[in-house]
């Protein structure tokens, strides 16, 4: 019996070319994005699972809530993790992480062997204790993980660092220098795996945080937050009850006692502003989207958002398949009959169908699978990932074909049961002859496919618009044409002379030496700053403290709103401050010039307020700064004044040389280092853009066959109305214009569902950084979806309408 209907089904397949290869094709293109798609899901949704106790292992997430203020962040002073293990039976284990570039070691730095003569630029150090080793249990290739970390001046490395400096060889015990710095050589204690992709980790240089301080009392401090503290609980711990005794214990008995003891009236007050509660490591990718944790990672939003859009693309093609195997009902409405007629069972015939509908699912499947391996390439660099697709793994294959299975059943499940259930009495009178000119649920499938469309439209338009208007905002400072110069520390005390030797070029405006800059991958420093003899009498304003050198202001083209810049020549401006018109603002000061502010140490005096500038991402808003005379000489930013780069850096590029003859120049501008800041929003754009053209190929391969039938169907009727004198532009119409009604209600569907949806995405941006949703933005998705429509009908409506009606009336 299934011989039968394999044989008859793809009787069916190759009699149908045009529609088979429609309904196939759709099919295949809406897997191969749903196949993409769960391969990128699925990369999410494995992060951090590697480590053997990932199930016990969390870190400590602090909130801050005071009205409008909502905030997230994963720093803690250095006494926190001893703290806690020492006051907490059901933390087995604690350590420290502290990544901040801001210290010395932490970030990047230029590497060599004690026993090599060239730097080379390193990304991805980081401060660690022994125990955070051994809490997610790094797997050591050299060395032994019990003592990896537990002596100064070691460090771990990965394996590829390893294999790269020290090829074939153990280097556990070998010494190396970070930044031209002797006096302070690491020691390799272990050689460690790297980190895998698929974790929120990606440091290369594991620092030891053993026999380090800072600053002398930095250890013991409760007033400064710069590490990430994880713990590994025991097992069977209730992590809310221990949640609620950490943010008891920990704020009640340190955190509000240390305020008061410094004579901050406010302390009370604070301790119902804070929270603390513990974040499985599982969940770090994922759950952190507001959390302020200087890492990339990926949104739990977007997993949602990203499973949805394979779903609506799969149901389009589904869609497709069911309204051309309804509005071909005519075409098996005899066969159904007869069938019924000879005493075939309605079973039976549901049988026959499905077994198509799987035929057409497995083709679809071996299309889509083939479509996906192309188009690999691409998604990866869409989603700036490094996918592959798991050829040989057990489950690959079965799991393909109960999805093949499912979906085959699913989309022809209902044609089965429709076409079955004609009665062989109607259909042998010619009652169905016709076919179903019109049909409800044809019409609700296709206006269902193009508000899915039309919502990928105008999404695409809105994120689009929105990167279009973060690039060209005026952020208060000149990004154009300033390149920094990295690595520029291991110059040391001859910094300044490469600065005044560039300053010589005639191609070079200005040149400042601060690695404090506005763009990412530069250097922070969060304060908390008052004004003079209100230490203990307000909350403290929190701010950046920047240094920055006299030059700093002109080179990055800001503008001073009041008072002066720095001057070289007055010995007191090493003792003074420039703000912004926000740390003016938080601090209550009208006219701040001549006033004095204090953090942490003697009060200073204003000498100027410079405009407020966006240095952090736009989605957040203006932070108060403050700025400094200071020496932070990593990097070294250079205006240049002529359109002949290429000349002007090899100009540079000399310069450099005869400074550091054994360190390959590195530099970057600051325009592009800007836009990477926006680099998911416009990979979100691009994946957008890619998903409504897909879903609208596929939409239009359904109204394509559909528009096919409608005008078979009417032959005769296009016929008589050619003979009694209608043009070709009236027979278009009259064919075209119930498909773009169909459109016109999507629109009206798709339009509200698009600004909601577009609505919440543009909160993630701050309120003077985001655009208007404008009325524009949906005429213009509504034109090119009823363009696309009548483009897709007017083939089959013309050809139509050009046919010879003798062709269609001769058998009446």
């Amino acid at each position: 019996m299934f011989k039968n209907y394999l044989k008859v089904a793809l009787r069916q397949l190759s009699k149908q070319k045009m529609y088979t290869a429609i309904k196939i094709g759709g099919f295949a293109f809406s897997i191969a994005a749903c196949l993409l798609i769960t391969l990128y899901i699925g990369n999410e949704l494995s992060f951090d699972k590697s480590y053997p106790d990932a199930s016990r292992i969390y870190r400590i997430v602090g909130a801050y809530n005071d009205g409008s203020i909502h905030e997230k962040g994963v720093d803690w002073p250095a006494v926190m993790a001893k703290t806690v293990k020492n006051n907490y039976p059901e933390v087995e284990k604690s350590g420290r992480l502290m990544p901040n570039s801001l210290f010395w070691g932490a970030g990047s730095n230029e590497l060599k062997r004690a026993d090599g003569v060239d730097n080379t630029h390193e990304d991805g150090f980081a401060y660690a204790d022994q125990s955070l080793l051994e809490i997610l249990k790094v797997p050591i290739v050299y060395g032994d993980l019990a003592h990896a970390l537990s002596e100064p001046q070691t460090m771990v490395i990965a394996k590829s660092k390893a294999d790269k400096y020290f090829p074939g060889q153990n280097p556990v015990g070998k010494v190396m220098y970070l930044n031209n710095n002797k006096s302070r050589p690491y020691k390799i204690g272990a050689v460690m795996q790297d980190f895998p992709e698929t974790g929120h980790l990606h440091y290369n240089f594991l620092l030891t945080l053993t026999g380090v301080q800072f600053w002398n009392g930095e250890q013991e401090t409760w007033g400064a937050s710069n590490y990430s503290v994880y713990l590994l609980l025991k097992p069977g711990v209730n992590v809310s009850n221990l949640n609620k005794k950490i943010t008891d214990g920990i704020i009640k008995g340190y955190y509000i006692p240390d305020l008061v003891r410094s004579g901050n009236k406010n302390a009370e007050k604070m301790s119902a502003m804070l929270n603390m509660y513990l974040q499985n490591v599982k969940d770090i990718n994922l759950q952190s989207y507001d959390i302020h944790d200087g890492m990339s990672h990926g949104d739990i939003r977007f997993v949602w958002l990203f499973g949805a859009v394979s779903v609506f693309i799969l149901l389009i093609a589904c869609i497709n398949f069911i309204n051309l195997a309804t509005a071909k009902s005519a075409n098996r409405a005899k066969e159904v009959g007869l069938r019924k007629v000879v005493g075939s069972q309605r079973s039976g015939l549901i049988n026959q169908f499905l077994t198509e509908s799987l035929i057409y699912s497995f083709f679809s499947f071996i299309l889509g699978l083939i479509l996906a391996a192309m188009l690999l390439p691409y998604f990866n660099i869409l989603a700036s990932k490094t996918l592959t697709i798991p050829w040989l793994q057990w489950w690959f294959a079965p799991a393909i074909i109960v999805a093949a299975v499912i979906i085959g059943i699913l989309a022809g499940i209902y044609p089965a049961f429709y076409l079955s259930g004609f009665k062989p009495v109607d259909v042998l009178k010619g009652k169905l002859a016709t076919g179903s000119k019109s049909s409800a649920l044809r019409n609700g499938l296709v206006v269902f496919q193009f508000t899915t469309s039309i919502i990928l439209i105008i999404s695409t338009v809105v994120i689009y618009n929105q990167m279009h208007y973060i690039l060209n905002k005026k952020v208060g400072f000149d990004k154009d044409q300033v390149l920094m110069i990295q690595g520029t520390n291991t110059l040391e005390n001859e910094v300044k002379s490469f600065k005044n030797e560039l300053l010589k070029l005639s191609a070079v405006k200005s040149v400042t030496i601060s690695d404090f800059l506005p763009v990412s991958g530069t250097k922070r420093n969060g304060n908390q700053f008052h004004n003079e003899g209100k230490e203990k009498l307000e909350a403290g304003t929190g701010g950046q403290f920047w240094d920055v050198d006299e030059d700093y202001i002109k080179t990055m083209g800001m503008t001073l709103v009041a008072g002066r810049n720095f001057s070289p020549n007055l010995k007191t401006d090493s003792q003074a401050v420039i703000i912004n018109q926000a740390m003016a603002q938080k601090l209550g000061l009208k006219n701040p010039v001549g006033k004095r502010i204090s953090n942490y140490g003697p009060a200073v005096p204003i000498i100027g307020v410079v405009k407020d500038f966006n240095f952090e991402s736009l989605r957040d808003g203006l932070d108060p700064l403050v700025m400094h005379l200071s020496n932070s000489a990593s990097i070294v930013s250079v205006k240049i004044k002529t359109d002949d780069v290429k000349s002007t850096l090899a100009q540079i590029t000399a310069t450099w040389k005869k400074f550091s003859p054994n360190q390959p120049i590195r530099y970057t501008f600051m325009d592009e280092q800007f836009a990477n800041m926006y680099a998911d929003v416009q990979r979100m754009g691009r994946i957008f853009t890619s998903f409504a053209v897909l879903a609208i190929i596929i939409a239009c391969l359904g109204l394509f066959a559909l528009a096919a039938f409608m005008a078979e169907q009417r032959s005769k009727e296009i016929g008589i109305r050619k003979v009694l004198g209608a043009s070709i532009a009236n027979i278009t119409r009259l064919l075209s214009v119930d498909f773009v009604k169909l459109v016109f209600i999507a629109i009206i569907i798709a339009s509200p569902i698009a600004w909601w949806a577009m609505n919440k995405w543009l909160q993630d941006f701050n309120a003077s950084n985001r655009i208007n949703i404008s009325w524009w933005m949906f005429t213009l998705a509504g034109i090119t979806a009823i363009l696309i429509a009548v483009l897709t009908v007017s083939y089959q409506s013309i050809k139509a309408a050009l046919m010879n009606p003798v062709k269609s009336l001769k058998a009446e």
